[in-house]
């Protein structure tokens, strides 16, 4: 061994040892490797960043985005409505809804899959009178089966398919796993919806640390093309059941019922009073395409309904200051600035501390929207339902408020109204015709990837212009949408992967892989190699087992002189493994939580799986991808 392999081998010890280790994030971790291939000379310091142009990373990048549009337009909780059963059993049940997760999976983050459809588990797990992790961890592997069949599905089939090209034999193709992956998903997910489920260990959930505002009192209008309008209203709660939203009251040609009576019929117009989480909210909008009111044009009254100005809010006075000297100026700087604001509309929850200058005082007497440009959208008051429409209710000291507007007029409203910002917390109000334009985007750079009109990273980068210009993702949420840590990670660990081939020491593994473990047996090399990539996704992130592994197991294949892309793909199917541990997967790790698990509780359902995915995935890449 030379010195450069030795150096190269202890770097990629420690960094191993640290990824198990679990002390320091996988970024840090990765970052600290580069670094130290670059002080030992294994890596020119001219190269040591390129990683970040690798098209794996960009693809990734450009993915993560997408997908957020999809959320932000509400166009998974559409799909998750159209296709998912609402009385099924509990085999029908299961089954739709590890189907649909591993479908989203395919096609988007699975990260932001198992995010959107853990409030349906919650409620179907309530429904079937199940525990949530016995629910929750069906879903969770779902969407990381699902994630194996396309090449967008995950990180690892991406980085899989860049080696490929780096070894000359170029890119994997958009549905080139399917072949494999489809077959092992679809096995997988019938084993957990028949039999798996009752592996899992029946825990209590335990409390999230997340604060708790309690119900939102809002009002919503109905649209003249609104499939409500006919429908009781015992009617309308039953249908809206999964947001847990309830009807409170009614209000019809301006006069207010209070409790009405659920035989009533719902009629074009009808403003209805709903008590509904902040974070279901969208859901019960949703379903009927239903509008919050106070999100609608400004009242032309409600100049009128105030004759005594309100007492002005220093940072709303300059910002209405500021339009009208842009207007003296000149339209056209009046004109970019509002594009400008419209660019930043946040949702924010507000605390109304005692003291503040708003308590006593409504949305109509503040002129919050005429004059500065805020909607008050609902309002927490101790799940008392008020007696007073939205806009002419008297807000408390104590009052939650959910209020819309730009995010430089919000910020200086909370400081100047003595109102407390809590946590931030997300509200995907449901748009029709955006939730299209969405998944029109992610479509159209599926279908450029496909039809090879563009590489995967171009498709994908345009796809996020197009989204930013259509506004499906604002642009502010663009960078905040990508998981920076995951693109560290890679775009560290692939000038590190490069080392190893430079030094040979990627050919070096390879030899002690297929002389000492396999005997030089292709298809004992083949399962060595599928078994140990299972091994190291379910101890350390599964990007970076992919970035590992595969210099080595392209060595393995010359060495054999057999085709590489059999084990390429055994890397992927792999590194989309990881099913023992909470730590593999992100997707193990958000359920942690909220199904009540152990570190060891994994393992009852995840080995048969790790075990069924071998079994199946050897034979199907023999023949798909024969040695």
């Amino acid at each position: 061994m030379t010195t450069p392999q030795f150096l190269i081998v202890a770097i990629l010890v420690a960094t191993m040892a640290l990824f198990l280790w679990g002390r320091f994030r996988h970024d840090v971790v990765a970052l600290t490797a580069l670094m130290a291939c670059v002080v030992a000379g294994l890596v020119p310091a001219a190269d040591a960043f390129a990683g970040f142009g690798h098209p794996a990373v960009i693809t990734v990048a450009g993915v993560l985005v997408l997908s957020q549009g999809l959320q932000n337009t509400g166009a998974v909780d559409w799909l998750a409505r159209s296709v998912l059963p609402r009385e099924a059993g509990r085999l029908t049940s299961m089954a739709a809804l590890m189907g649909l997760g591993a479908v989203l999976s395919g096609f988007m983050n699975n990260v932001g899959a198992m995010a959107l459809l853990m409030p349906v588990a919650m409620q179907i797990s309530r429904r079937l009178d199940l525990t949530p992790g016995q629910v929750l961890m069906p879903l969770a592997f779902g969407t990381i089966l699902g994630g194996m069949t396309t090449l967008i599905g995950t990180p690892p089939n991406l980085i899989v398919s860049g080696f490929r090209a780096q070894a000359g034999l170029g890119h994997f193709a958009m549905f080139d796993f399917a072949p494999v992956g489809l077959a092992v998903a679809i096995a997988g997910l019938a084993f957990v919806a028949l039999v798996g489920w009752r592996l899992v260990p029946a825990r209590k959930a335990s409390a999230d640390g997340a604060f708790d505002t309690g119900a939102y009192l809002t009002e919503v209008r109905v649209p003249e093309d609104s499939k409500a309008i006919g429908l009781s209203l015992r009617d309308f709660e039953r249908e809206i059941e999964v947001s847990d939203a309830q009807i409170v009251g009614l209000v019809r040609n301006e006069v207010r019922m209070t409790a009405p009576h659920g035989g009533r019929r719902i009629r074009a117009g009808d403003i209805l009073v709903l008590e509904a989480d902040v974070e279901t909210l969208a859901k019960a909008l949703a379903v009927f395409g239903i509008k919050l009111e106070e999100q609608g044009p400004s009242l032309e009254k409600e100049e009128e309904e105030v004759k005594k100005p309100s007492k002005p809010v220093a940072a709303a006075q300059r910002t209405a200051k500021a339009r009208q000297d842009g207007k003296k100026v000149g339209k056209k700087v009046a004109k970019k600035d509002d594009q400008k604001r419209d660019e930043d509309i946040v949702l924010r929850e507000l605390a109304v501390l005692p003291g503040s200058t708003i308590v006593g005082r409504s949305a109509t007497d503040l002129r919050l929207r005429t004059r500065y440009g805020l909607n008050l959208l609902a309002v927490s008051r101790e799940g008392r339902p008020p007696r007073t429409r939205l806009r002419t209710l008297k807000l408390r000291s104590g009052d939650l408020l959910l209020m819309q507007g730009p995010v430089e007029v919000m910020a200086d409203f909370i400081n100047d109204a003595g109102c407390v910002p809590l946590g931030e917390r997300e509200l995907r109000i449901p748009d029709k015709w955006m939730a299209i334009i969405a998944g029109a985007i992610m479509l159209g750079a599926i279908g450029t990837v496909t039809l090879g009109l563009l590489p995967a990273a171009a498709a994908f980068a345009l796809g996020v212009v197009v989204s930013m210009l259509l506004r499906t993702v604002p642009p502010r949420q663009v960078y905040t949408t990508i998981d920076w840590p995951v693109i560290v990670l890679l775009a560290a660990l692939i000038p590190v992967a490069g080392a190893m081939q430079a030094t040979g020491t990627a050919d070096l593994m390879a030899r002690f892989l297929v002389e000492t473990v396999a005997q030089g047996n292709p298809v004992a090399a083949l399962a060595v190699v599928l078994v140990t990539t299972m091994f190291l996704s379910d101890v350390m992130n599964n990007a970076a087992t992919a970035a590992v592994l595969c210099p080595i197991v392209i060595g393995v294949a010359a060495t054999l002189g057999v085709n590489p892309d059999s084990f390429l793909m055994a890397v992927a199917i792999g590194a989309s493994c990881a099913f023992l541990t909470p730590i593999g997967h992100q997707n193990n790790t958000l359920i942690l939580g909220p199904g009540g698990f152990g570190f060891g509780d994994y393992w009852r359902l995840g080995l048969p799986l790790e075990m069924l995915v071998v079994a199946v995935s050897i034979p199907l890449l023999l023949i798909v991808w024969p040695l």
